[in-house]
């Protein structure tokens, strides 16, 4: 999933002049912050050298990561049309342009974010290129949510993960109370972005949402460590991502973990697949996550006909059967 045109537009006109040398190093210390997730007080991209190395080297996975997300979350409601969209978090608007992308019907959005810094490289990329009337406001997620009105979707991206453990479920509780439709989380593909989401979908179920995506039950998790769900999406590396991260190969996996928790229930589910594919001379195994609440993996050989033809075009992430 590339960038929309506008937007990679923008990148590569703010990046255009940055010294290499100054760049590489800002993306070493943005890439140490987040691997470590460290939670010292100080914001990743406080800085304008660190909003750029955010945009010469996660904003394209990210933006992949999300977008993939609402894919899943569109498939699974298609009866949802958000005119509204409140993201917190919201960096330099990857999820403001992965929606607008997704549902150009999006009327309005008010982006939440802590750091100067990228609310002026957030409205500097959207200005004339998005038609949604966007409001960034200024504001942490655990302290600054009052006085926001609710919305068709509530966003939090890649920011559980910068949240101290103790104070997440207060986060979940008034995230929920603002959702009219539905909540997105979306974590890094880890084993520890994992347990934030599994302990978020406990508690909005416990809260009566229904999961749209992309458990395709309400049912515990049937996975356990060392095991764990999560998804991946390849991203192809600009000349000057390989070069900021002095990286050889031309592409990335960027690996996520999502929730799409909802007001109402999805019309139909379909089991997911959990792991990449393993093909053989003929067949197909799919690790499969099943609506009656198990997981396991499915074998597909020629003689199933059009179920083995289904399972060769399946990819990790996709609804099956």
């Amino acid at each position: 999933m590339e960038l929309p045109t506008a937007l990679r537009q923008g990148v590569d006109s703010l990046l255009e002049k940055v010294p290499l040398p100054a760049l590489k190093q800002a993306a070493r210390t943005l890439s140490e912050r987040y691997r470590a997730e460290l939670r010292d007080g100080r914001l990743h991209m406080g800085e304008d050298m660190a909003v750029k190395a955010y945009l010469a080297t996660r904003l394209p996975a990210t933006y992949a990561a999300v977008r993939a997300c609402l894919d899943a979350l569109a498939d699974a409601r298609p009866d949802f049309q958000p005119k509204s969209l409140l993201d917190i978090g919201a960096g330099p608007g990857t999820m403001l342009w992965a929606t607008a992308d997704t549902w150009p019907e999006l009327e309005r959005a008010v982006l939440v974010e802590a750091s100067a810094a990228v609310r002026k490289v957030g409205q500097s990329l959207a200005a004339g290129a998005i038609a949604v009337r966007a409001s960034w406001v200024a504001g942490d997620a655990t302290i600054d949510l009052d006085g926001l009105d609710p919305a068709d979707l509530i966003s939090v991206a890649y920011v559980l993960d910068e949240i101290a453990p103790a104070s997440l479920p207060k986060l979940v509780d008034r995230l929920w109370r603002l959702t009219a439709d539905t909540l997105l989380i979306v974590e890094p593909g880890t084993p520890a972005g994992w347990q934030r989401i599994l302990a978020a979908r406990r508690q909005l179920i416990e809260a009566g949402a229904h999961v749209s995506a992309p458990c395709p039950h309400e049912a515990p998790c049937p996975l356990a460590p060392p095991d764990w769900c999560h998804f991946s999406r390849r991203v192809a590396r600009s000349r000057l991502h390989r070069l900021a991260k002095d990286a050889d190969v031309p592409w990335e996996d960027e690996k996520f973990i999502y929730l799409a928790a909802s007001r109402l229930p999805a019309p139909a589910r379909a089991s997911r697949v959990i792991a990449p594919p393993k093909g053989g001379s003929g067949k197909v195994v799919l690790k499969l996550c099943q609506p009656n609440g198990h997981a396991g993996e499915r074998l597909s050989s020629k003689r199933d006909g059009d179920v083995f033809k289904a399972a060769r075009r399946a990819d990790w992430g996709d609804t099956f059967g």
